[in-house]
């Protein structure tokens, strides 16, 4: 046979290979604190000094990081913040949810309740120099780590596992991790942590667009478009990150996560024609003006959609063109880690977040309606139809609390020709899943579900009675602003990312009231107090964000 070698002629001269990494990143200037000195030691092998990592060191810096970053931000997320409050261009809905979320990050400062009732998906990822040496359970011991942070504080499992391919249960510990260790470096051993919460992770598209949209017009047109269908279940104001290229689709979704981080802020900002990832900061500028001008603002009008922008420019086959967007929401829980021979150490997080908060309360969000929730719900919807959407109001009263899995169980008795409960009926629906509660507090974490997952039972159940007043994050399908005209219904936006702030001052009562075996995702009673929300979409068929081309 005259087939050709696997390996052809070795003689036939090439050029030296020059190796470029695909994401050549600066220095790492972030500031650390030693977390222990415990498990790390120095070795000789071979004649090479050898670093030693334990398994315990791995599990304690991953039980550190899952717990700081559920309680703790960066000083530059809390700048941004306070330079909403600062700036004379902020909507006064903006100014109001910036100064909830300053509020929010004092409470959860506390370490008692966390930032965001979603306390996310552990998420770690590990860079191993070629002389690190370890027990090669790393994998195990780091999702270790991250189990017990979640074990031991207040914050809720969310990770639920398939039985079959329709039946669920909940792990009741938040595992598994999603766990990843490249080799990289050499003589240390590097980690990013993330929580990352199911609102801001369904934010994550990923477009297989043509080569032809690669011209500025194009390109930019593209991006408004897209950037428009993110809205804001996910908690504005967003660290946005789009990415343009990758060699394959999950390479391209991948740098849209770490972007969205910044942990790709040191890439260079110019290309080569090595293929070399790089930040072009004059898209970022453009898109960012370009977020401002959308109107969507911080959750209910305004300027402050995004916080900053991100683009990276990838490498691509030429006939693809992976486009990725992707967001880091108001509970921006991301930290580095790294072991060296000297100890294990943790990206420093911002503990004294009260120095970002303004000196005297300001009266922000404009006036506010007052809405007594123990009265008849005619009565409740008669106030509320008084009022244009946008309008901030203050409830008091008594809530219900359902979402996905409860309210599947609701319909299965609406087919079954059964009513809904009269609870049901009777009080407004808030959309919610709560974390545990800490000793001698009322509740836990306790902030708004995305609105949209529940879209589909609104007509069913305002057919029947119930859902007549819902609330939750975010904006809603066409079918949910047709429900409430059709029905005399309203959907009000609660702030999402404020869960600390609520469960510390508006929820002073919780309590079963139906589906205990579902979890946090069983039916509750609760109490508030001056619980804050807005008029989204009202009786008459008006939606605030359809104006902003959101509904």
């Amino acid at each position: 046979m005259n087939a050709p070698s696997a390996f052809p002629d070795q003689q036939k001269p090439v050029p030296p290979y020059k190796h470029t990494p695909l994401f050549p990143l600066g220095a790492d200037t972030t500031p650390y604190k030693k977390i222990t000195v415990e498990g790390v030691r120095s070795e000789k092998v071979l004649g090479k000094d050898m670093l030693v990592v334990s398994r315990e060191a791995l599990r304690a810096l991953s039980e550190a990081a899952f717990g700081e970053i559920n309680h703790y931000l960066r000083p530059g997320h809390l700048k941004q913040l306070r330079s909403i409050l600062d700036d004379k261009e902020a909507s006064d809905n903006d100014k109001f949810v910036a100064f909830d979320f300053l509020k929010n990050a004092n409470i959860a400062a506390g370490g008692v309740l966390p930032m965001c009732q979603d306390t996310g998906t552990a998420i770690i990822m590990g860079k191993k120099g070629c002389n690190v040496i370890t027990d090669g359970e790393d994998e195990a011991a780091l999702s270790e780590g991250a189990r017990d942070a979640y074990l031991r504080r207040n914050l809720r499992y969310s990770q639920v596992a398939p039985l079959s391919m329709y039946e669920e249960k909940n792990t009741a510990n938040n595992m598994p991790a999603q766990c990843e260790i490249y080799a990289e470096g050499a003589d240390a051993y590097k980690f990013m942590f993330m929580a990352k919460g199911g609102g801001s992770a369904n934010k994550s598209f990923l477009f297989q667009a043509t080569p032809s949209v690669l011209t500025k017009d194009r390109l930019l047109a593209f991006l408004k478009e897209k950037v428009l269908t993110l809205g804001t279940a996910a908690c504005p104001p967003y660290h946005l990150a789009i990415v343009i290229g990758g060699t394959s689709a999950e390479l391209c979704m991948k740098t849209v996560k770490l972007a969205s981080a910044r942990y790709l802020d040191a890439l260079p900002t110019h290309g080569s024609a090595d293929g070399n990832a790089f930040r072009d900061l004059e898209m970022e500028q453009e898109i960012l003006k370009m977020t401002q001008s959308l109107g969507v603002g911080a959750q209910f009008g305004g300027k402050y959609f995004c916080h900053d922008v991100r683009v990276i420019r990838l490498p691509r086959h030429g006939a693809s063109l992976p486009i990725g967007l992707g967001v880091s929401c108001s509970a921006d829980r991301q930290v580095l880690g790294k072991i060296t021979k000297d100890g294990v150490y943790l990206e420093e997080l911002e503990h004294n977040p009260a120095q970002y908060l303004p000196q005297v309360e300001q009266a922000l969000g404009g006036e506010v309606i007052k809405i007594d929730l123990n009265q008849p719900m005619k009565d409740i919807l008669a106030t509320l139809s008084k009022h244009p959407t946008k309008t901030r109001v203050s409830m008091t009263g008594t809530m219900i609390v359902a979402r996905d899995s409860a309210h599947a169980k609701l319909r299965e008795r609406l087919e079954k020709g059964e009513p809904l409960p009269d609870y049901f009926k009777n009080h407004p629906i808030y959309y919610a899943g709560p974390a545990k509660t800490p000793e001698g507090y009322a509740s836990g974490a306790f902030g708004p579900t995305t609105a949209g997952r529940m879209d589909s039972f609104v007509d069913q159940f305002q057919a029947a009675g119930g859902s007549m007043v819902m609330v939750a994050k975010g904006n809603r399908a066409v079918a949910v602003r047709e429900a409430c005209k059709k029905h005399g219904g309203f959907y009000l936006g609660s702030i999402g990312g404020a869960a600390a702030n609520l469960a510390e001052h508006c929820i002073k009562k919780v309590e079963v009231v139906e589906y205990p075996e579902l979890g946090m995702e069983a039916i509750w009673r609760i109490d508030v107090v001056d619980f804050p929300a807005f008029v989204i979409i009202d009786d008459k068929g008006n939606d605030f964000f359809k104006e902003l081309n959101l509904g």
